[in-house]
């Protein structure tokens, strides 16, 4: 009959005891769902974007950032459509608290500032001219 030494019953346990202690496995990733996004009528602020849109791409106004892991394309508007959008941001920007002053300028946000302006959209005014700034997450593409 073998003898049992108390390396090898430590072992015996350690092993026994692993297979209570397994970590689950990971739940299977589910396949892509490849379905086009269906969206509905755009709000009434959407005016504001198509029309910033429209003149930064009639007047080439783009420019390229990227961050990390993450690459925007910049849209510029100026004149009447950002004077319109900076406007409808009124409100918007007093109640989520997105107005603030910067280098002589008054900006007034979509959302939030989180850290730095990098992916937020904006409008800003110096009381004499407006521009507006609307960013597309693009993707390594670009």
């Amino acid at each position: 009959m073998p003898t049992r030494t108390p390396i090898g019953g430590l072992v015996l346990a350690l092993v026994a005891g692993c297979g209570g202690a397994a970590t689950p496995s990971p739940a299977p990733v589910a396949a892509p769902d490849h379905r086009p996004v269906v969206g509905d009528a755009p709000p009434a602020a959407a005016g504001f974007y198509a029309d910033c849109l429209a003149q930064a791409i009639a007047a080439r106004a783009i420019r390229h950032a990227h961050e990390d892991t993450t690459d925007l394309l910049l849209f510029t508007c100026d004149g009447e459509p950002a004077r319109a959008f900076y406007d409808a941001l009124a409100t918007w920007s007093a109640r989520i608290g997105s107005q603030f002053e910067h280098d002589g300028r008054t900006y007034r946000t979509t959302a939030p500032v989180k850290g730095t302006m990098f992916g937020v959209d904006y409008c800003a005014t110096d009381a004499t001219s407006y521009a507006c700034v609307v960013t597309l997450n693009v993707g390594p593409f670009v």
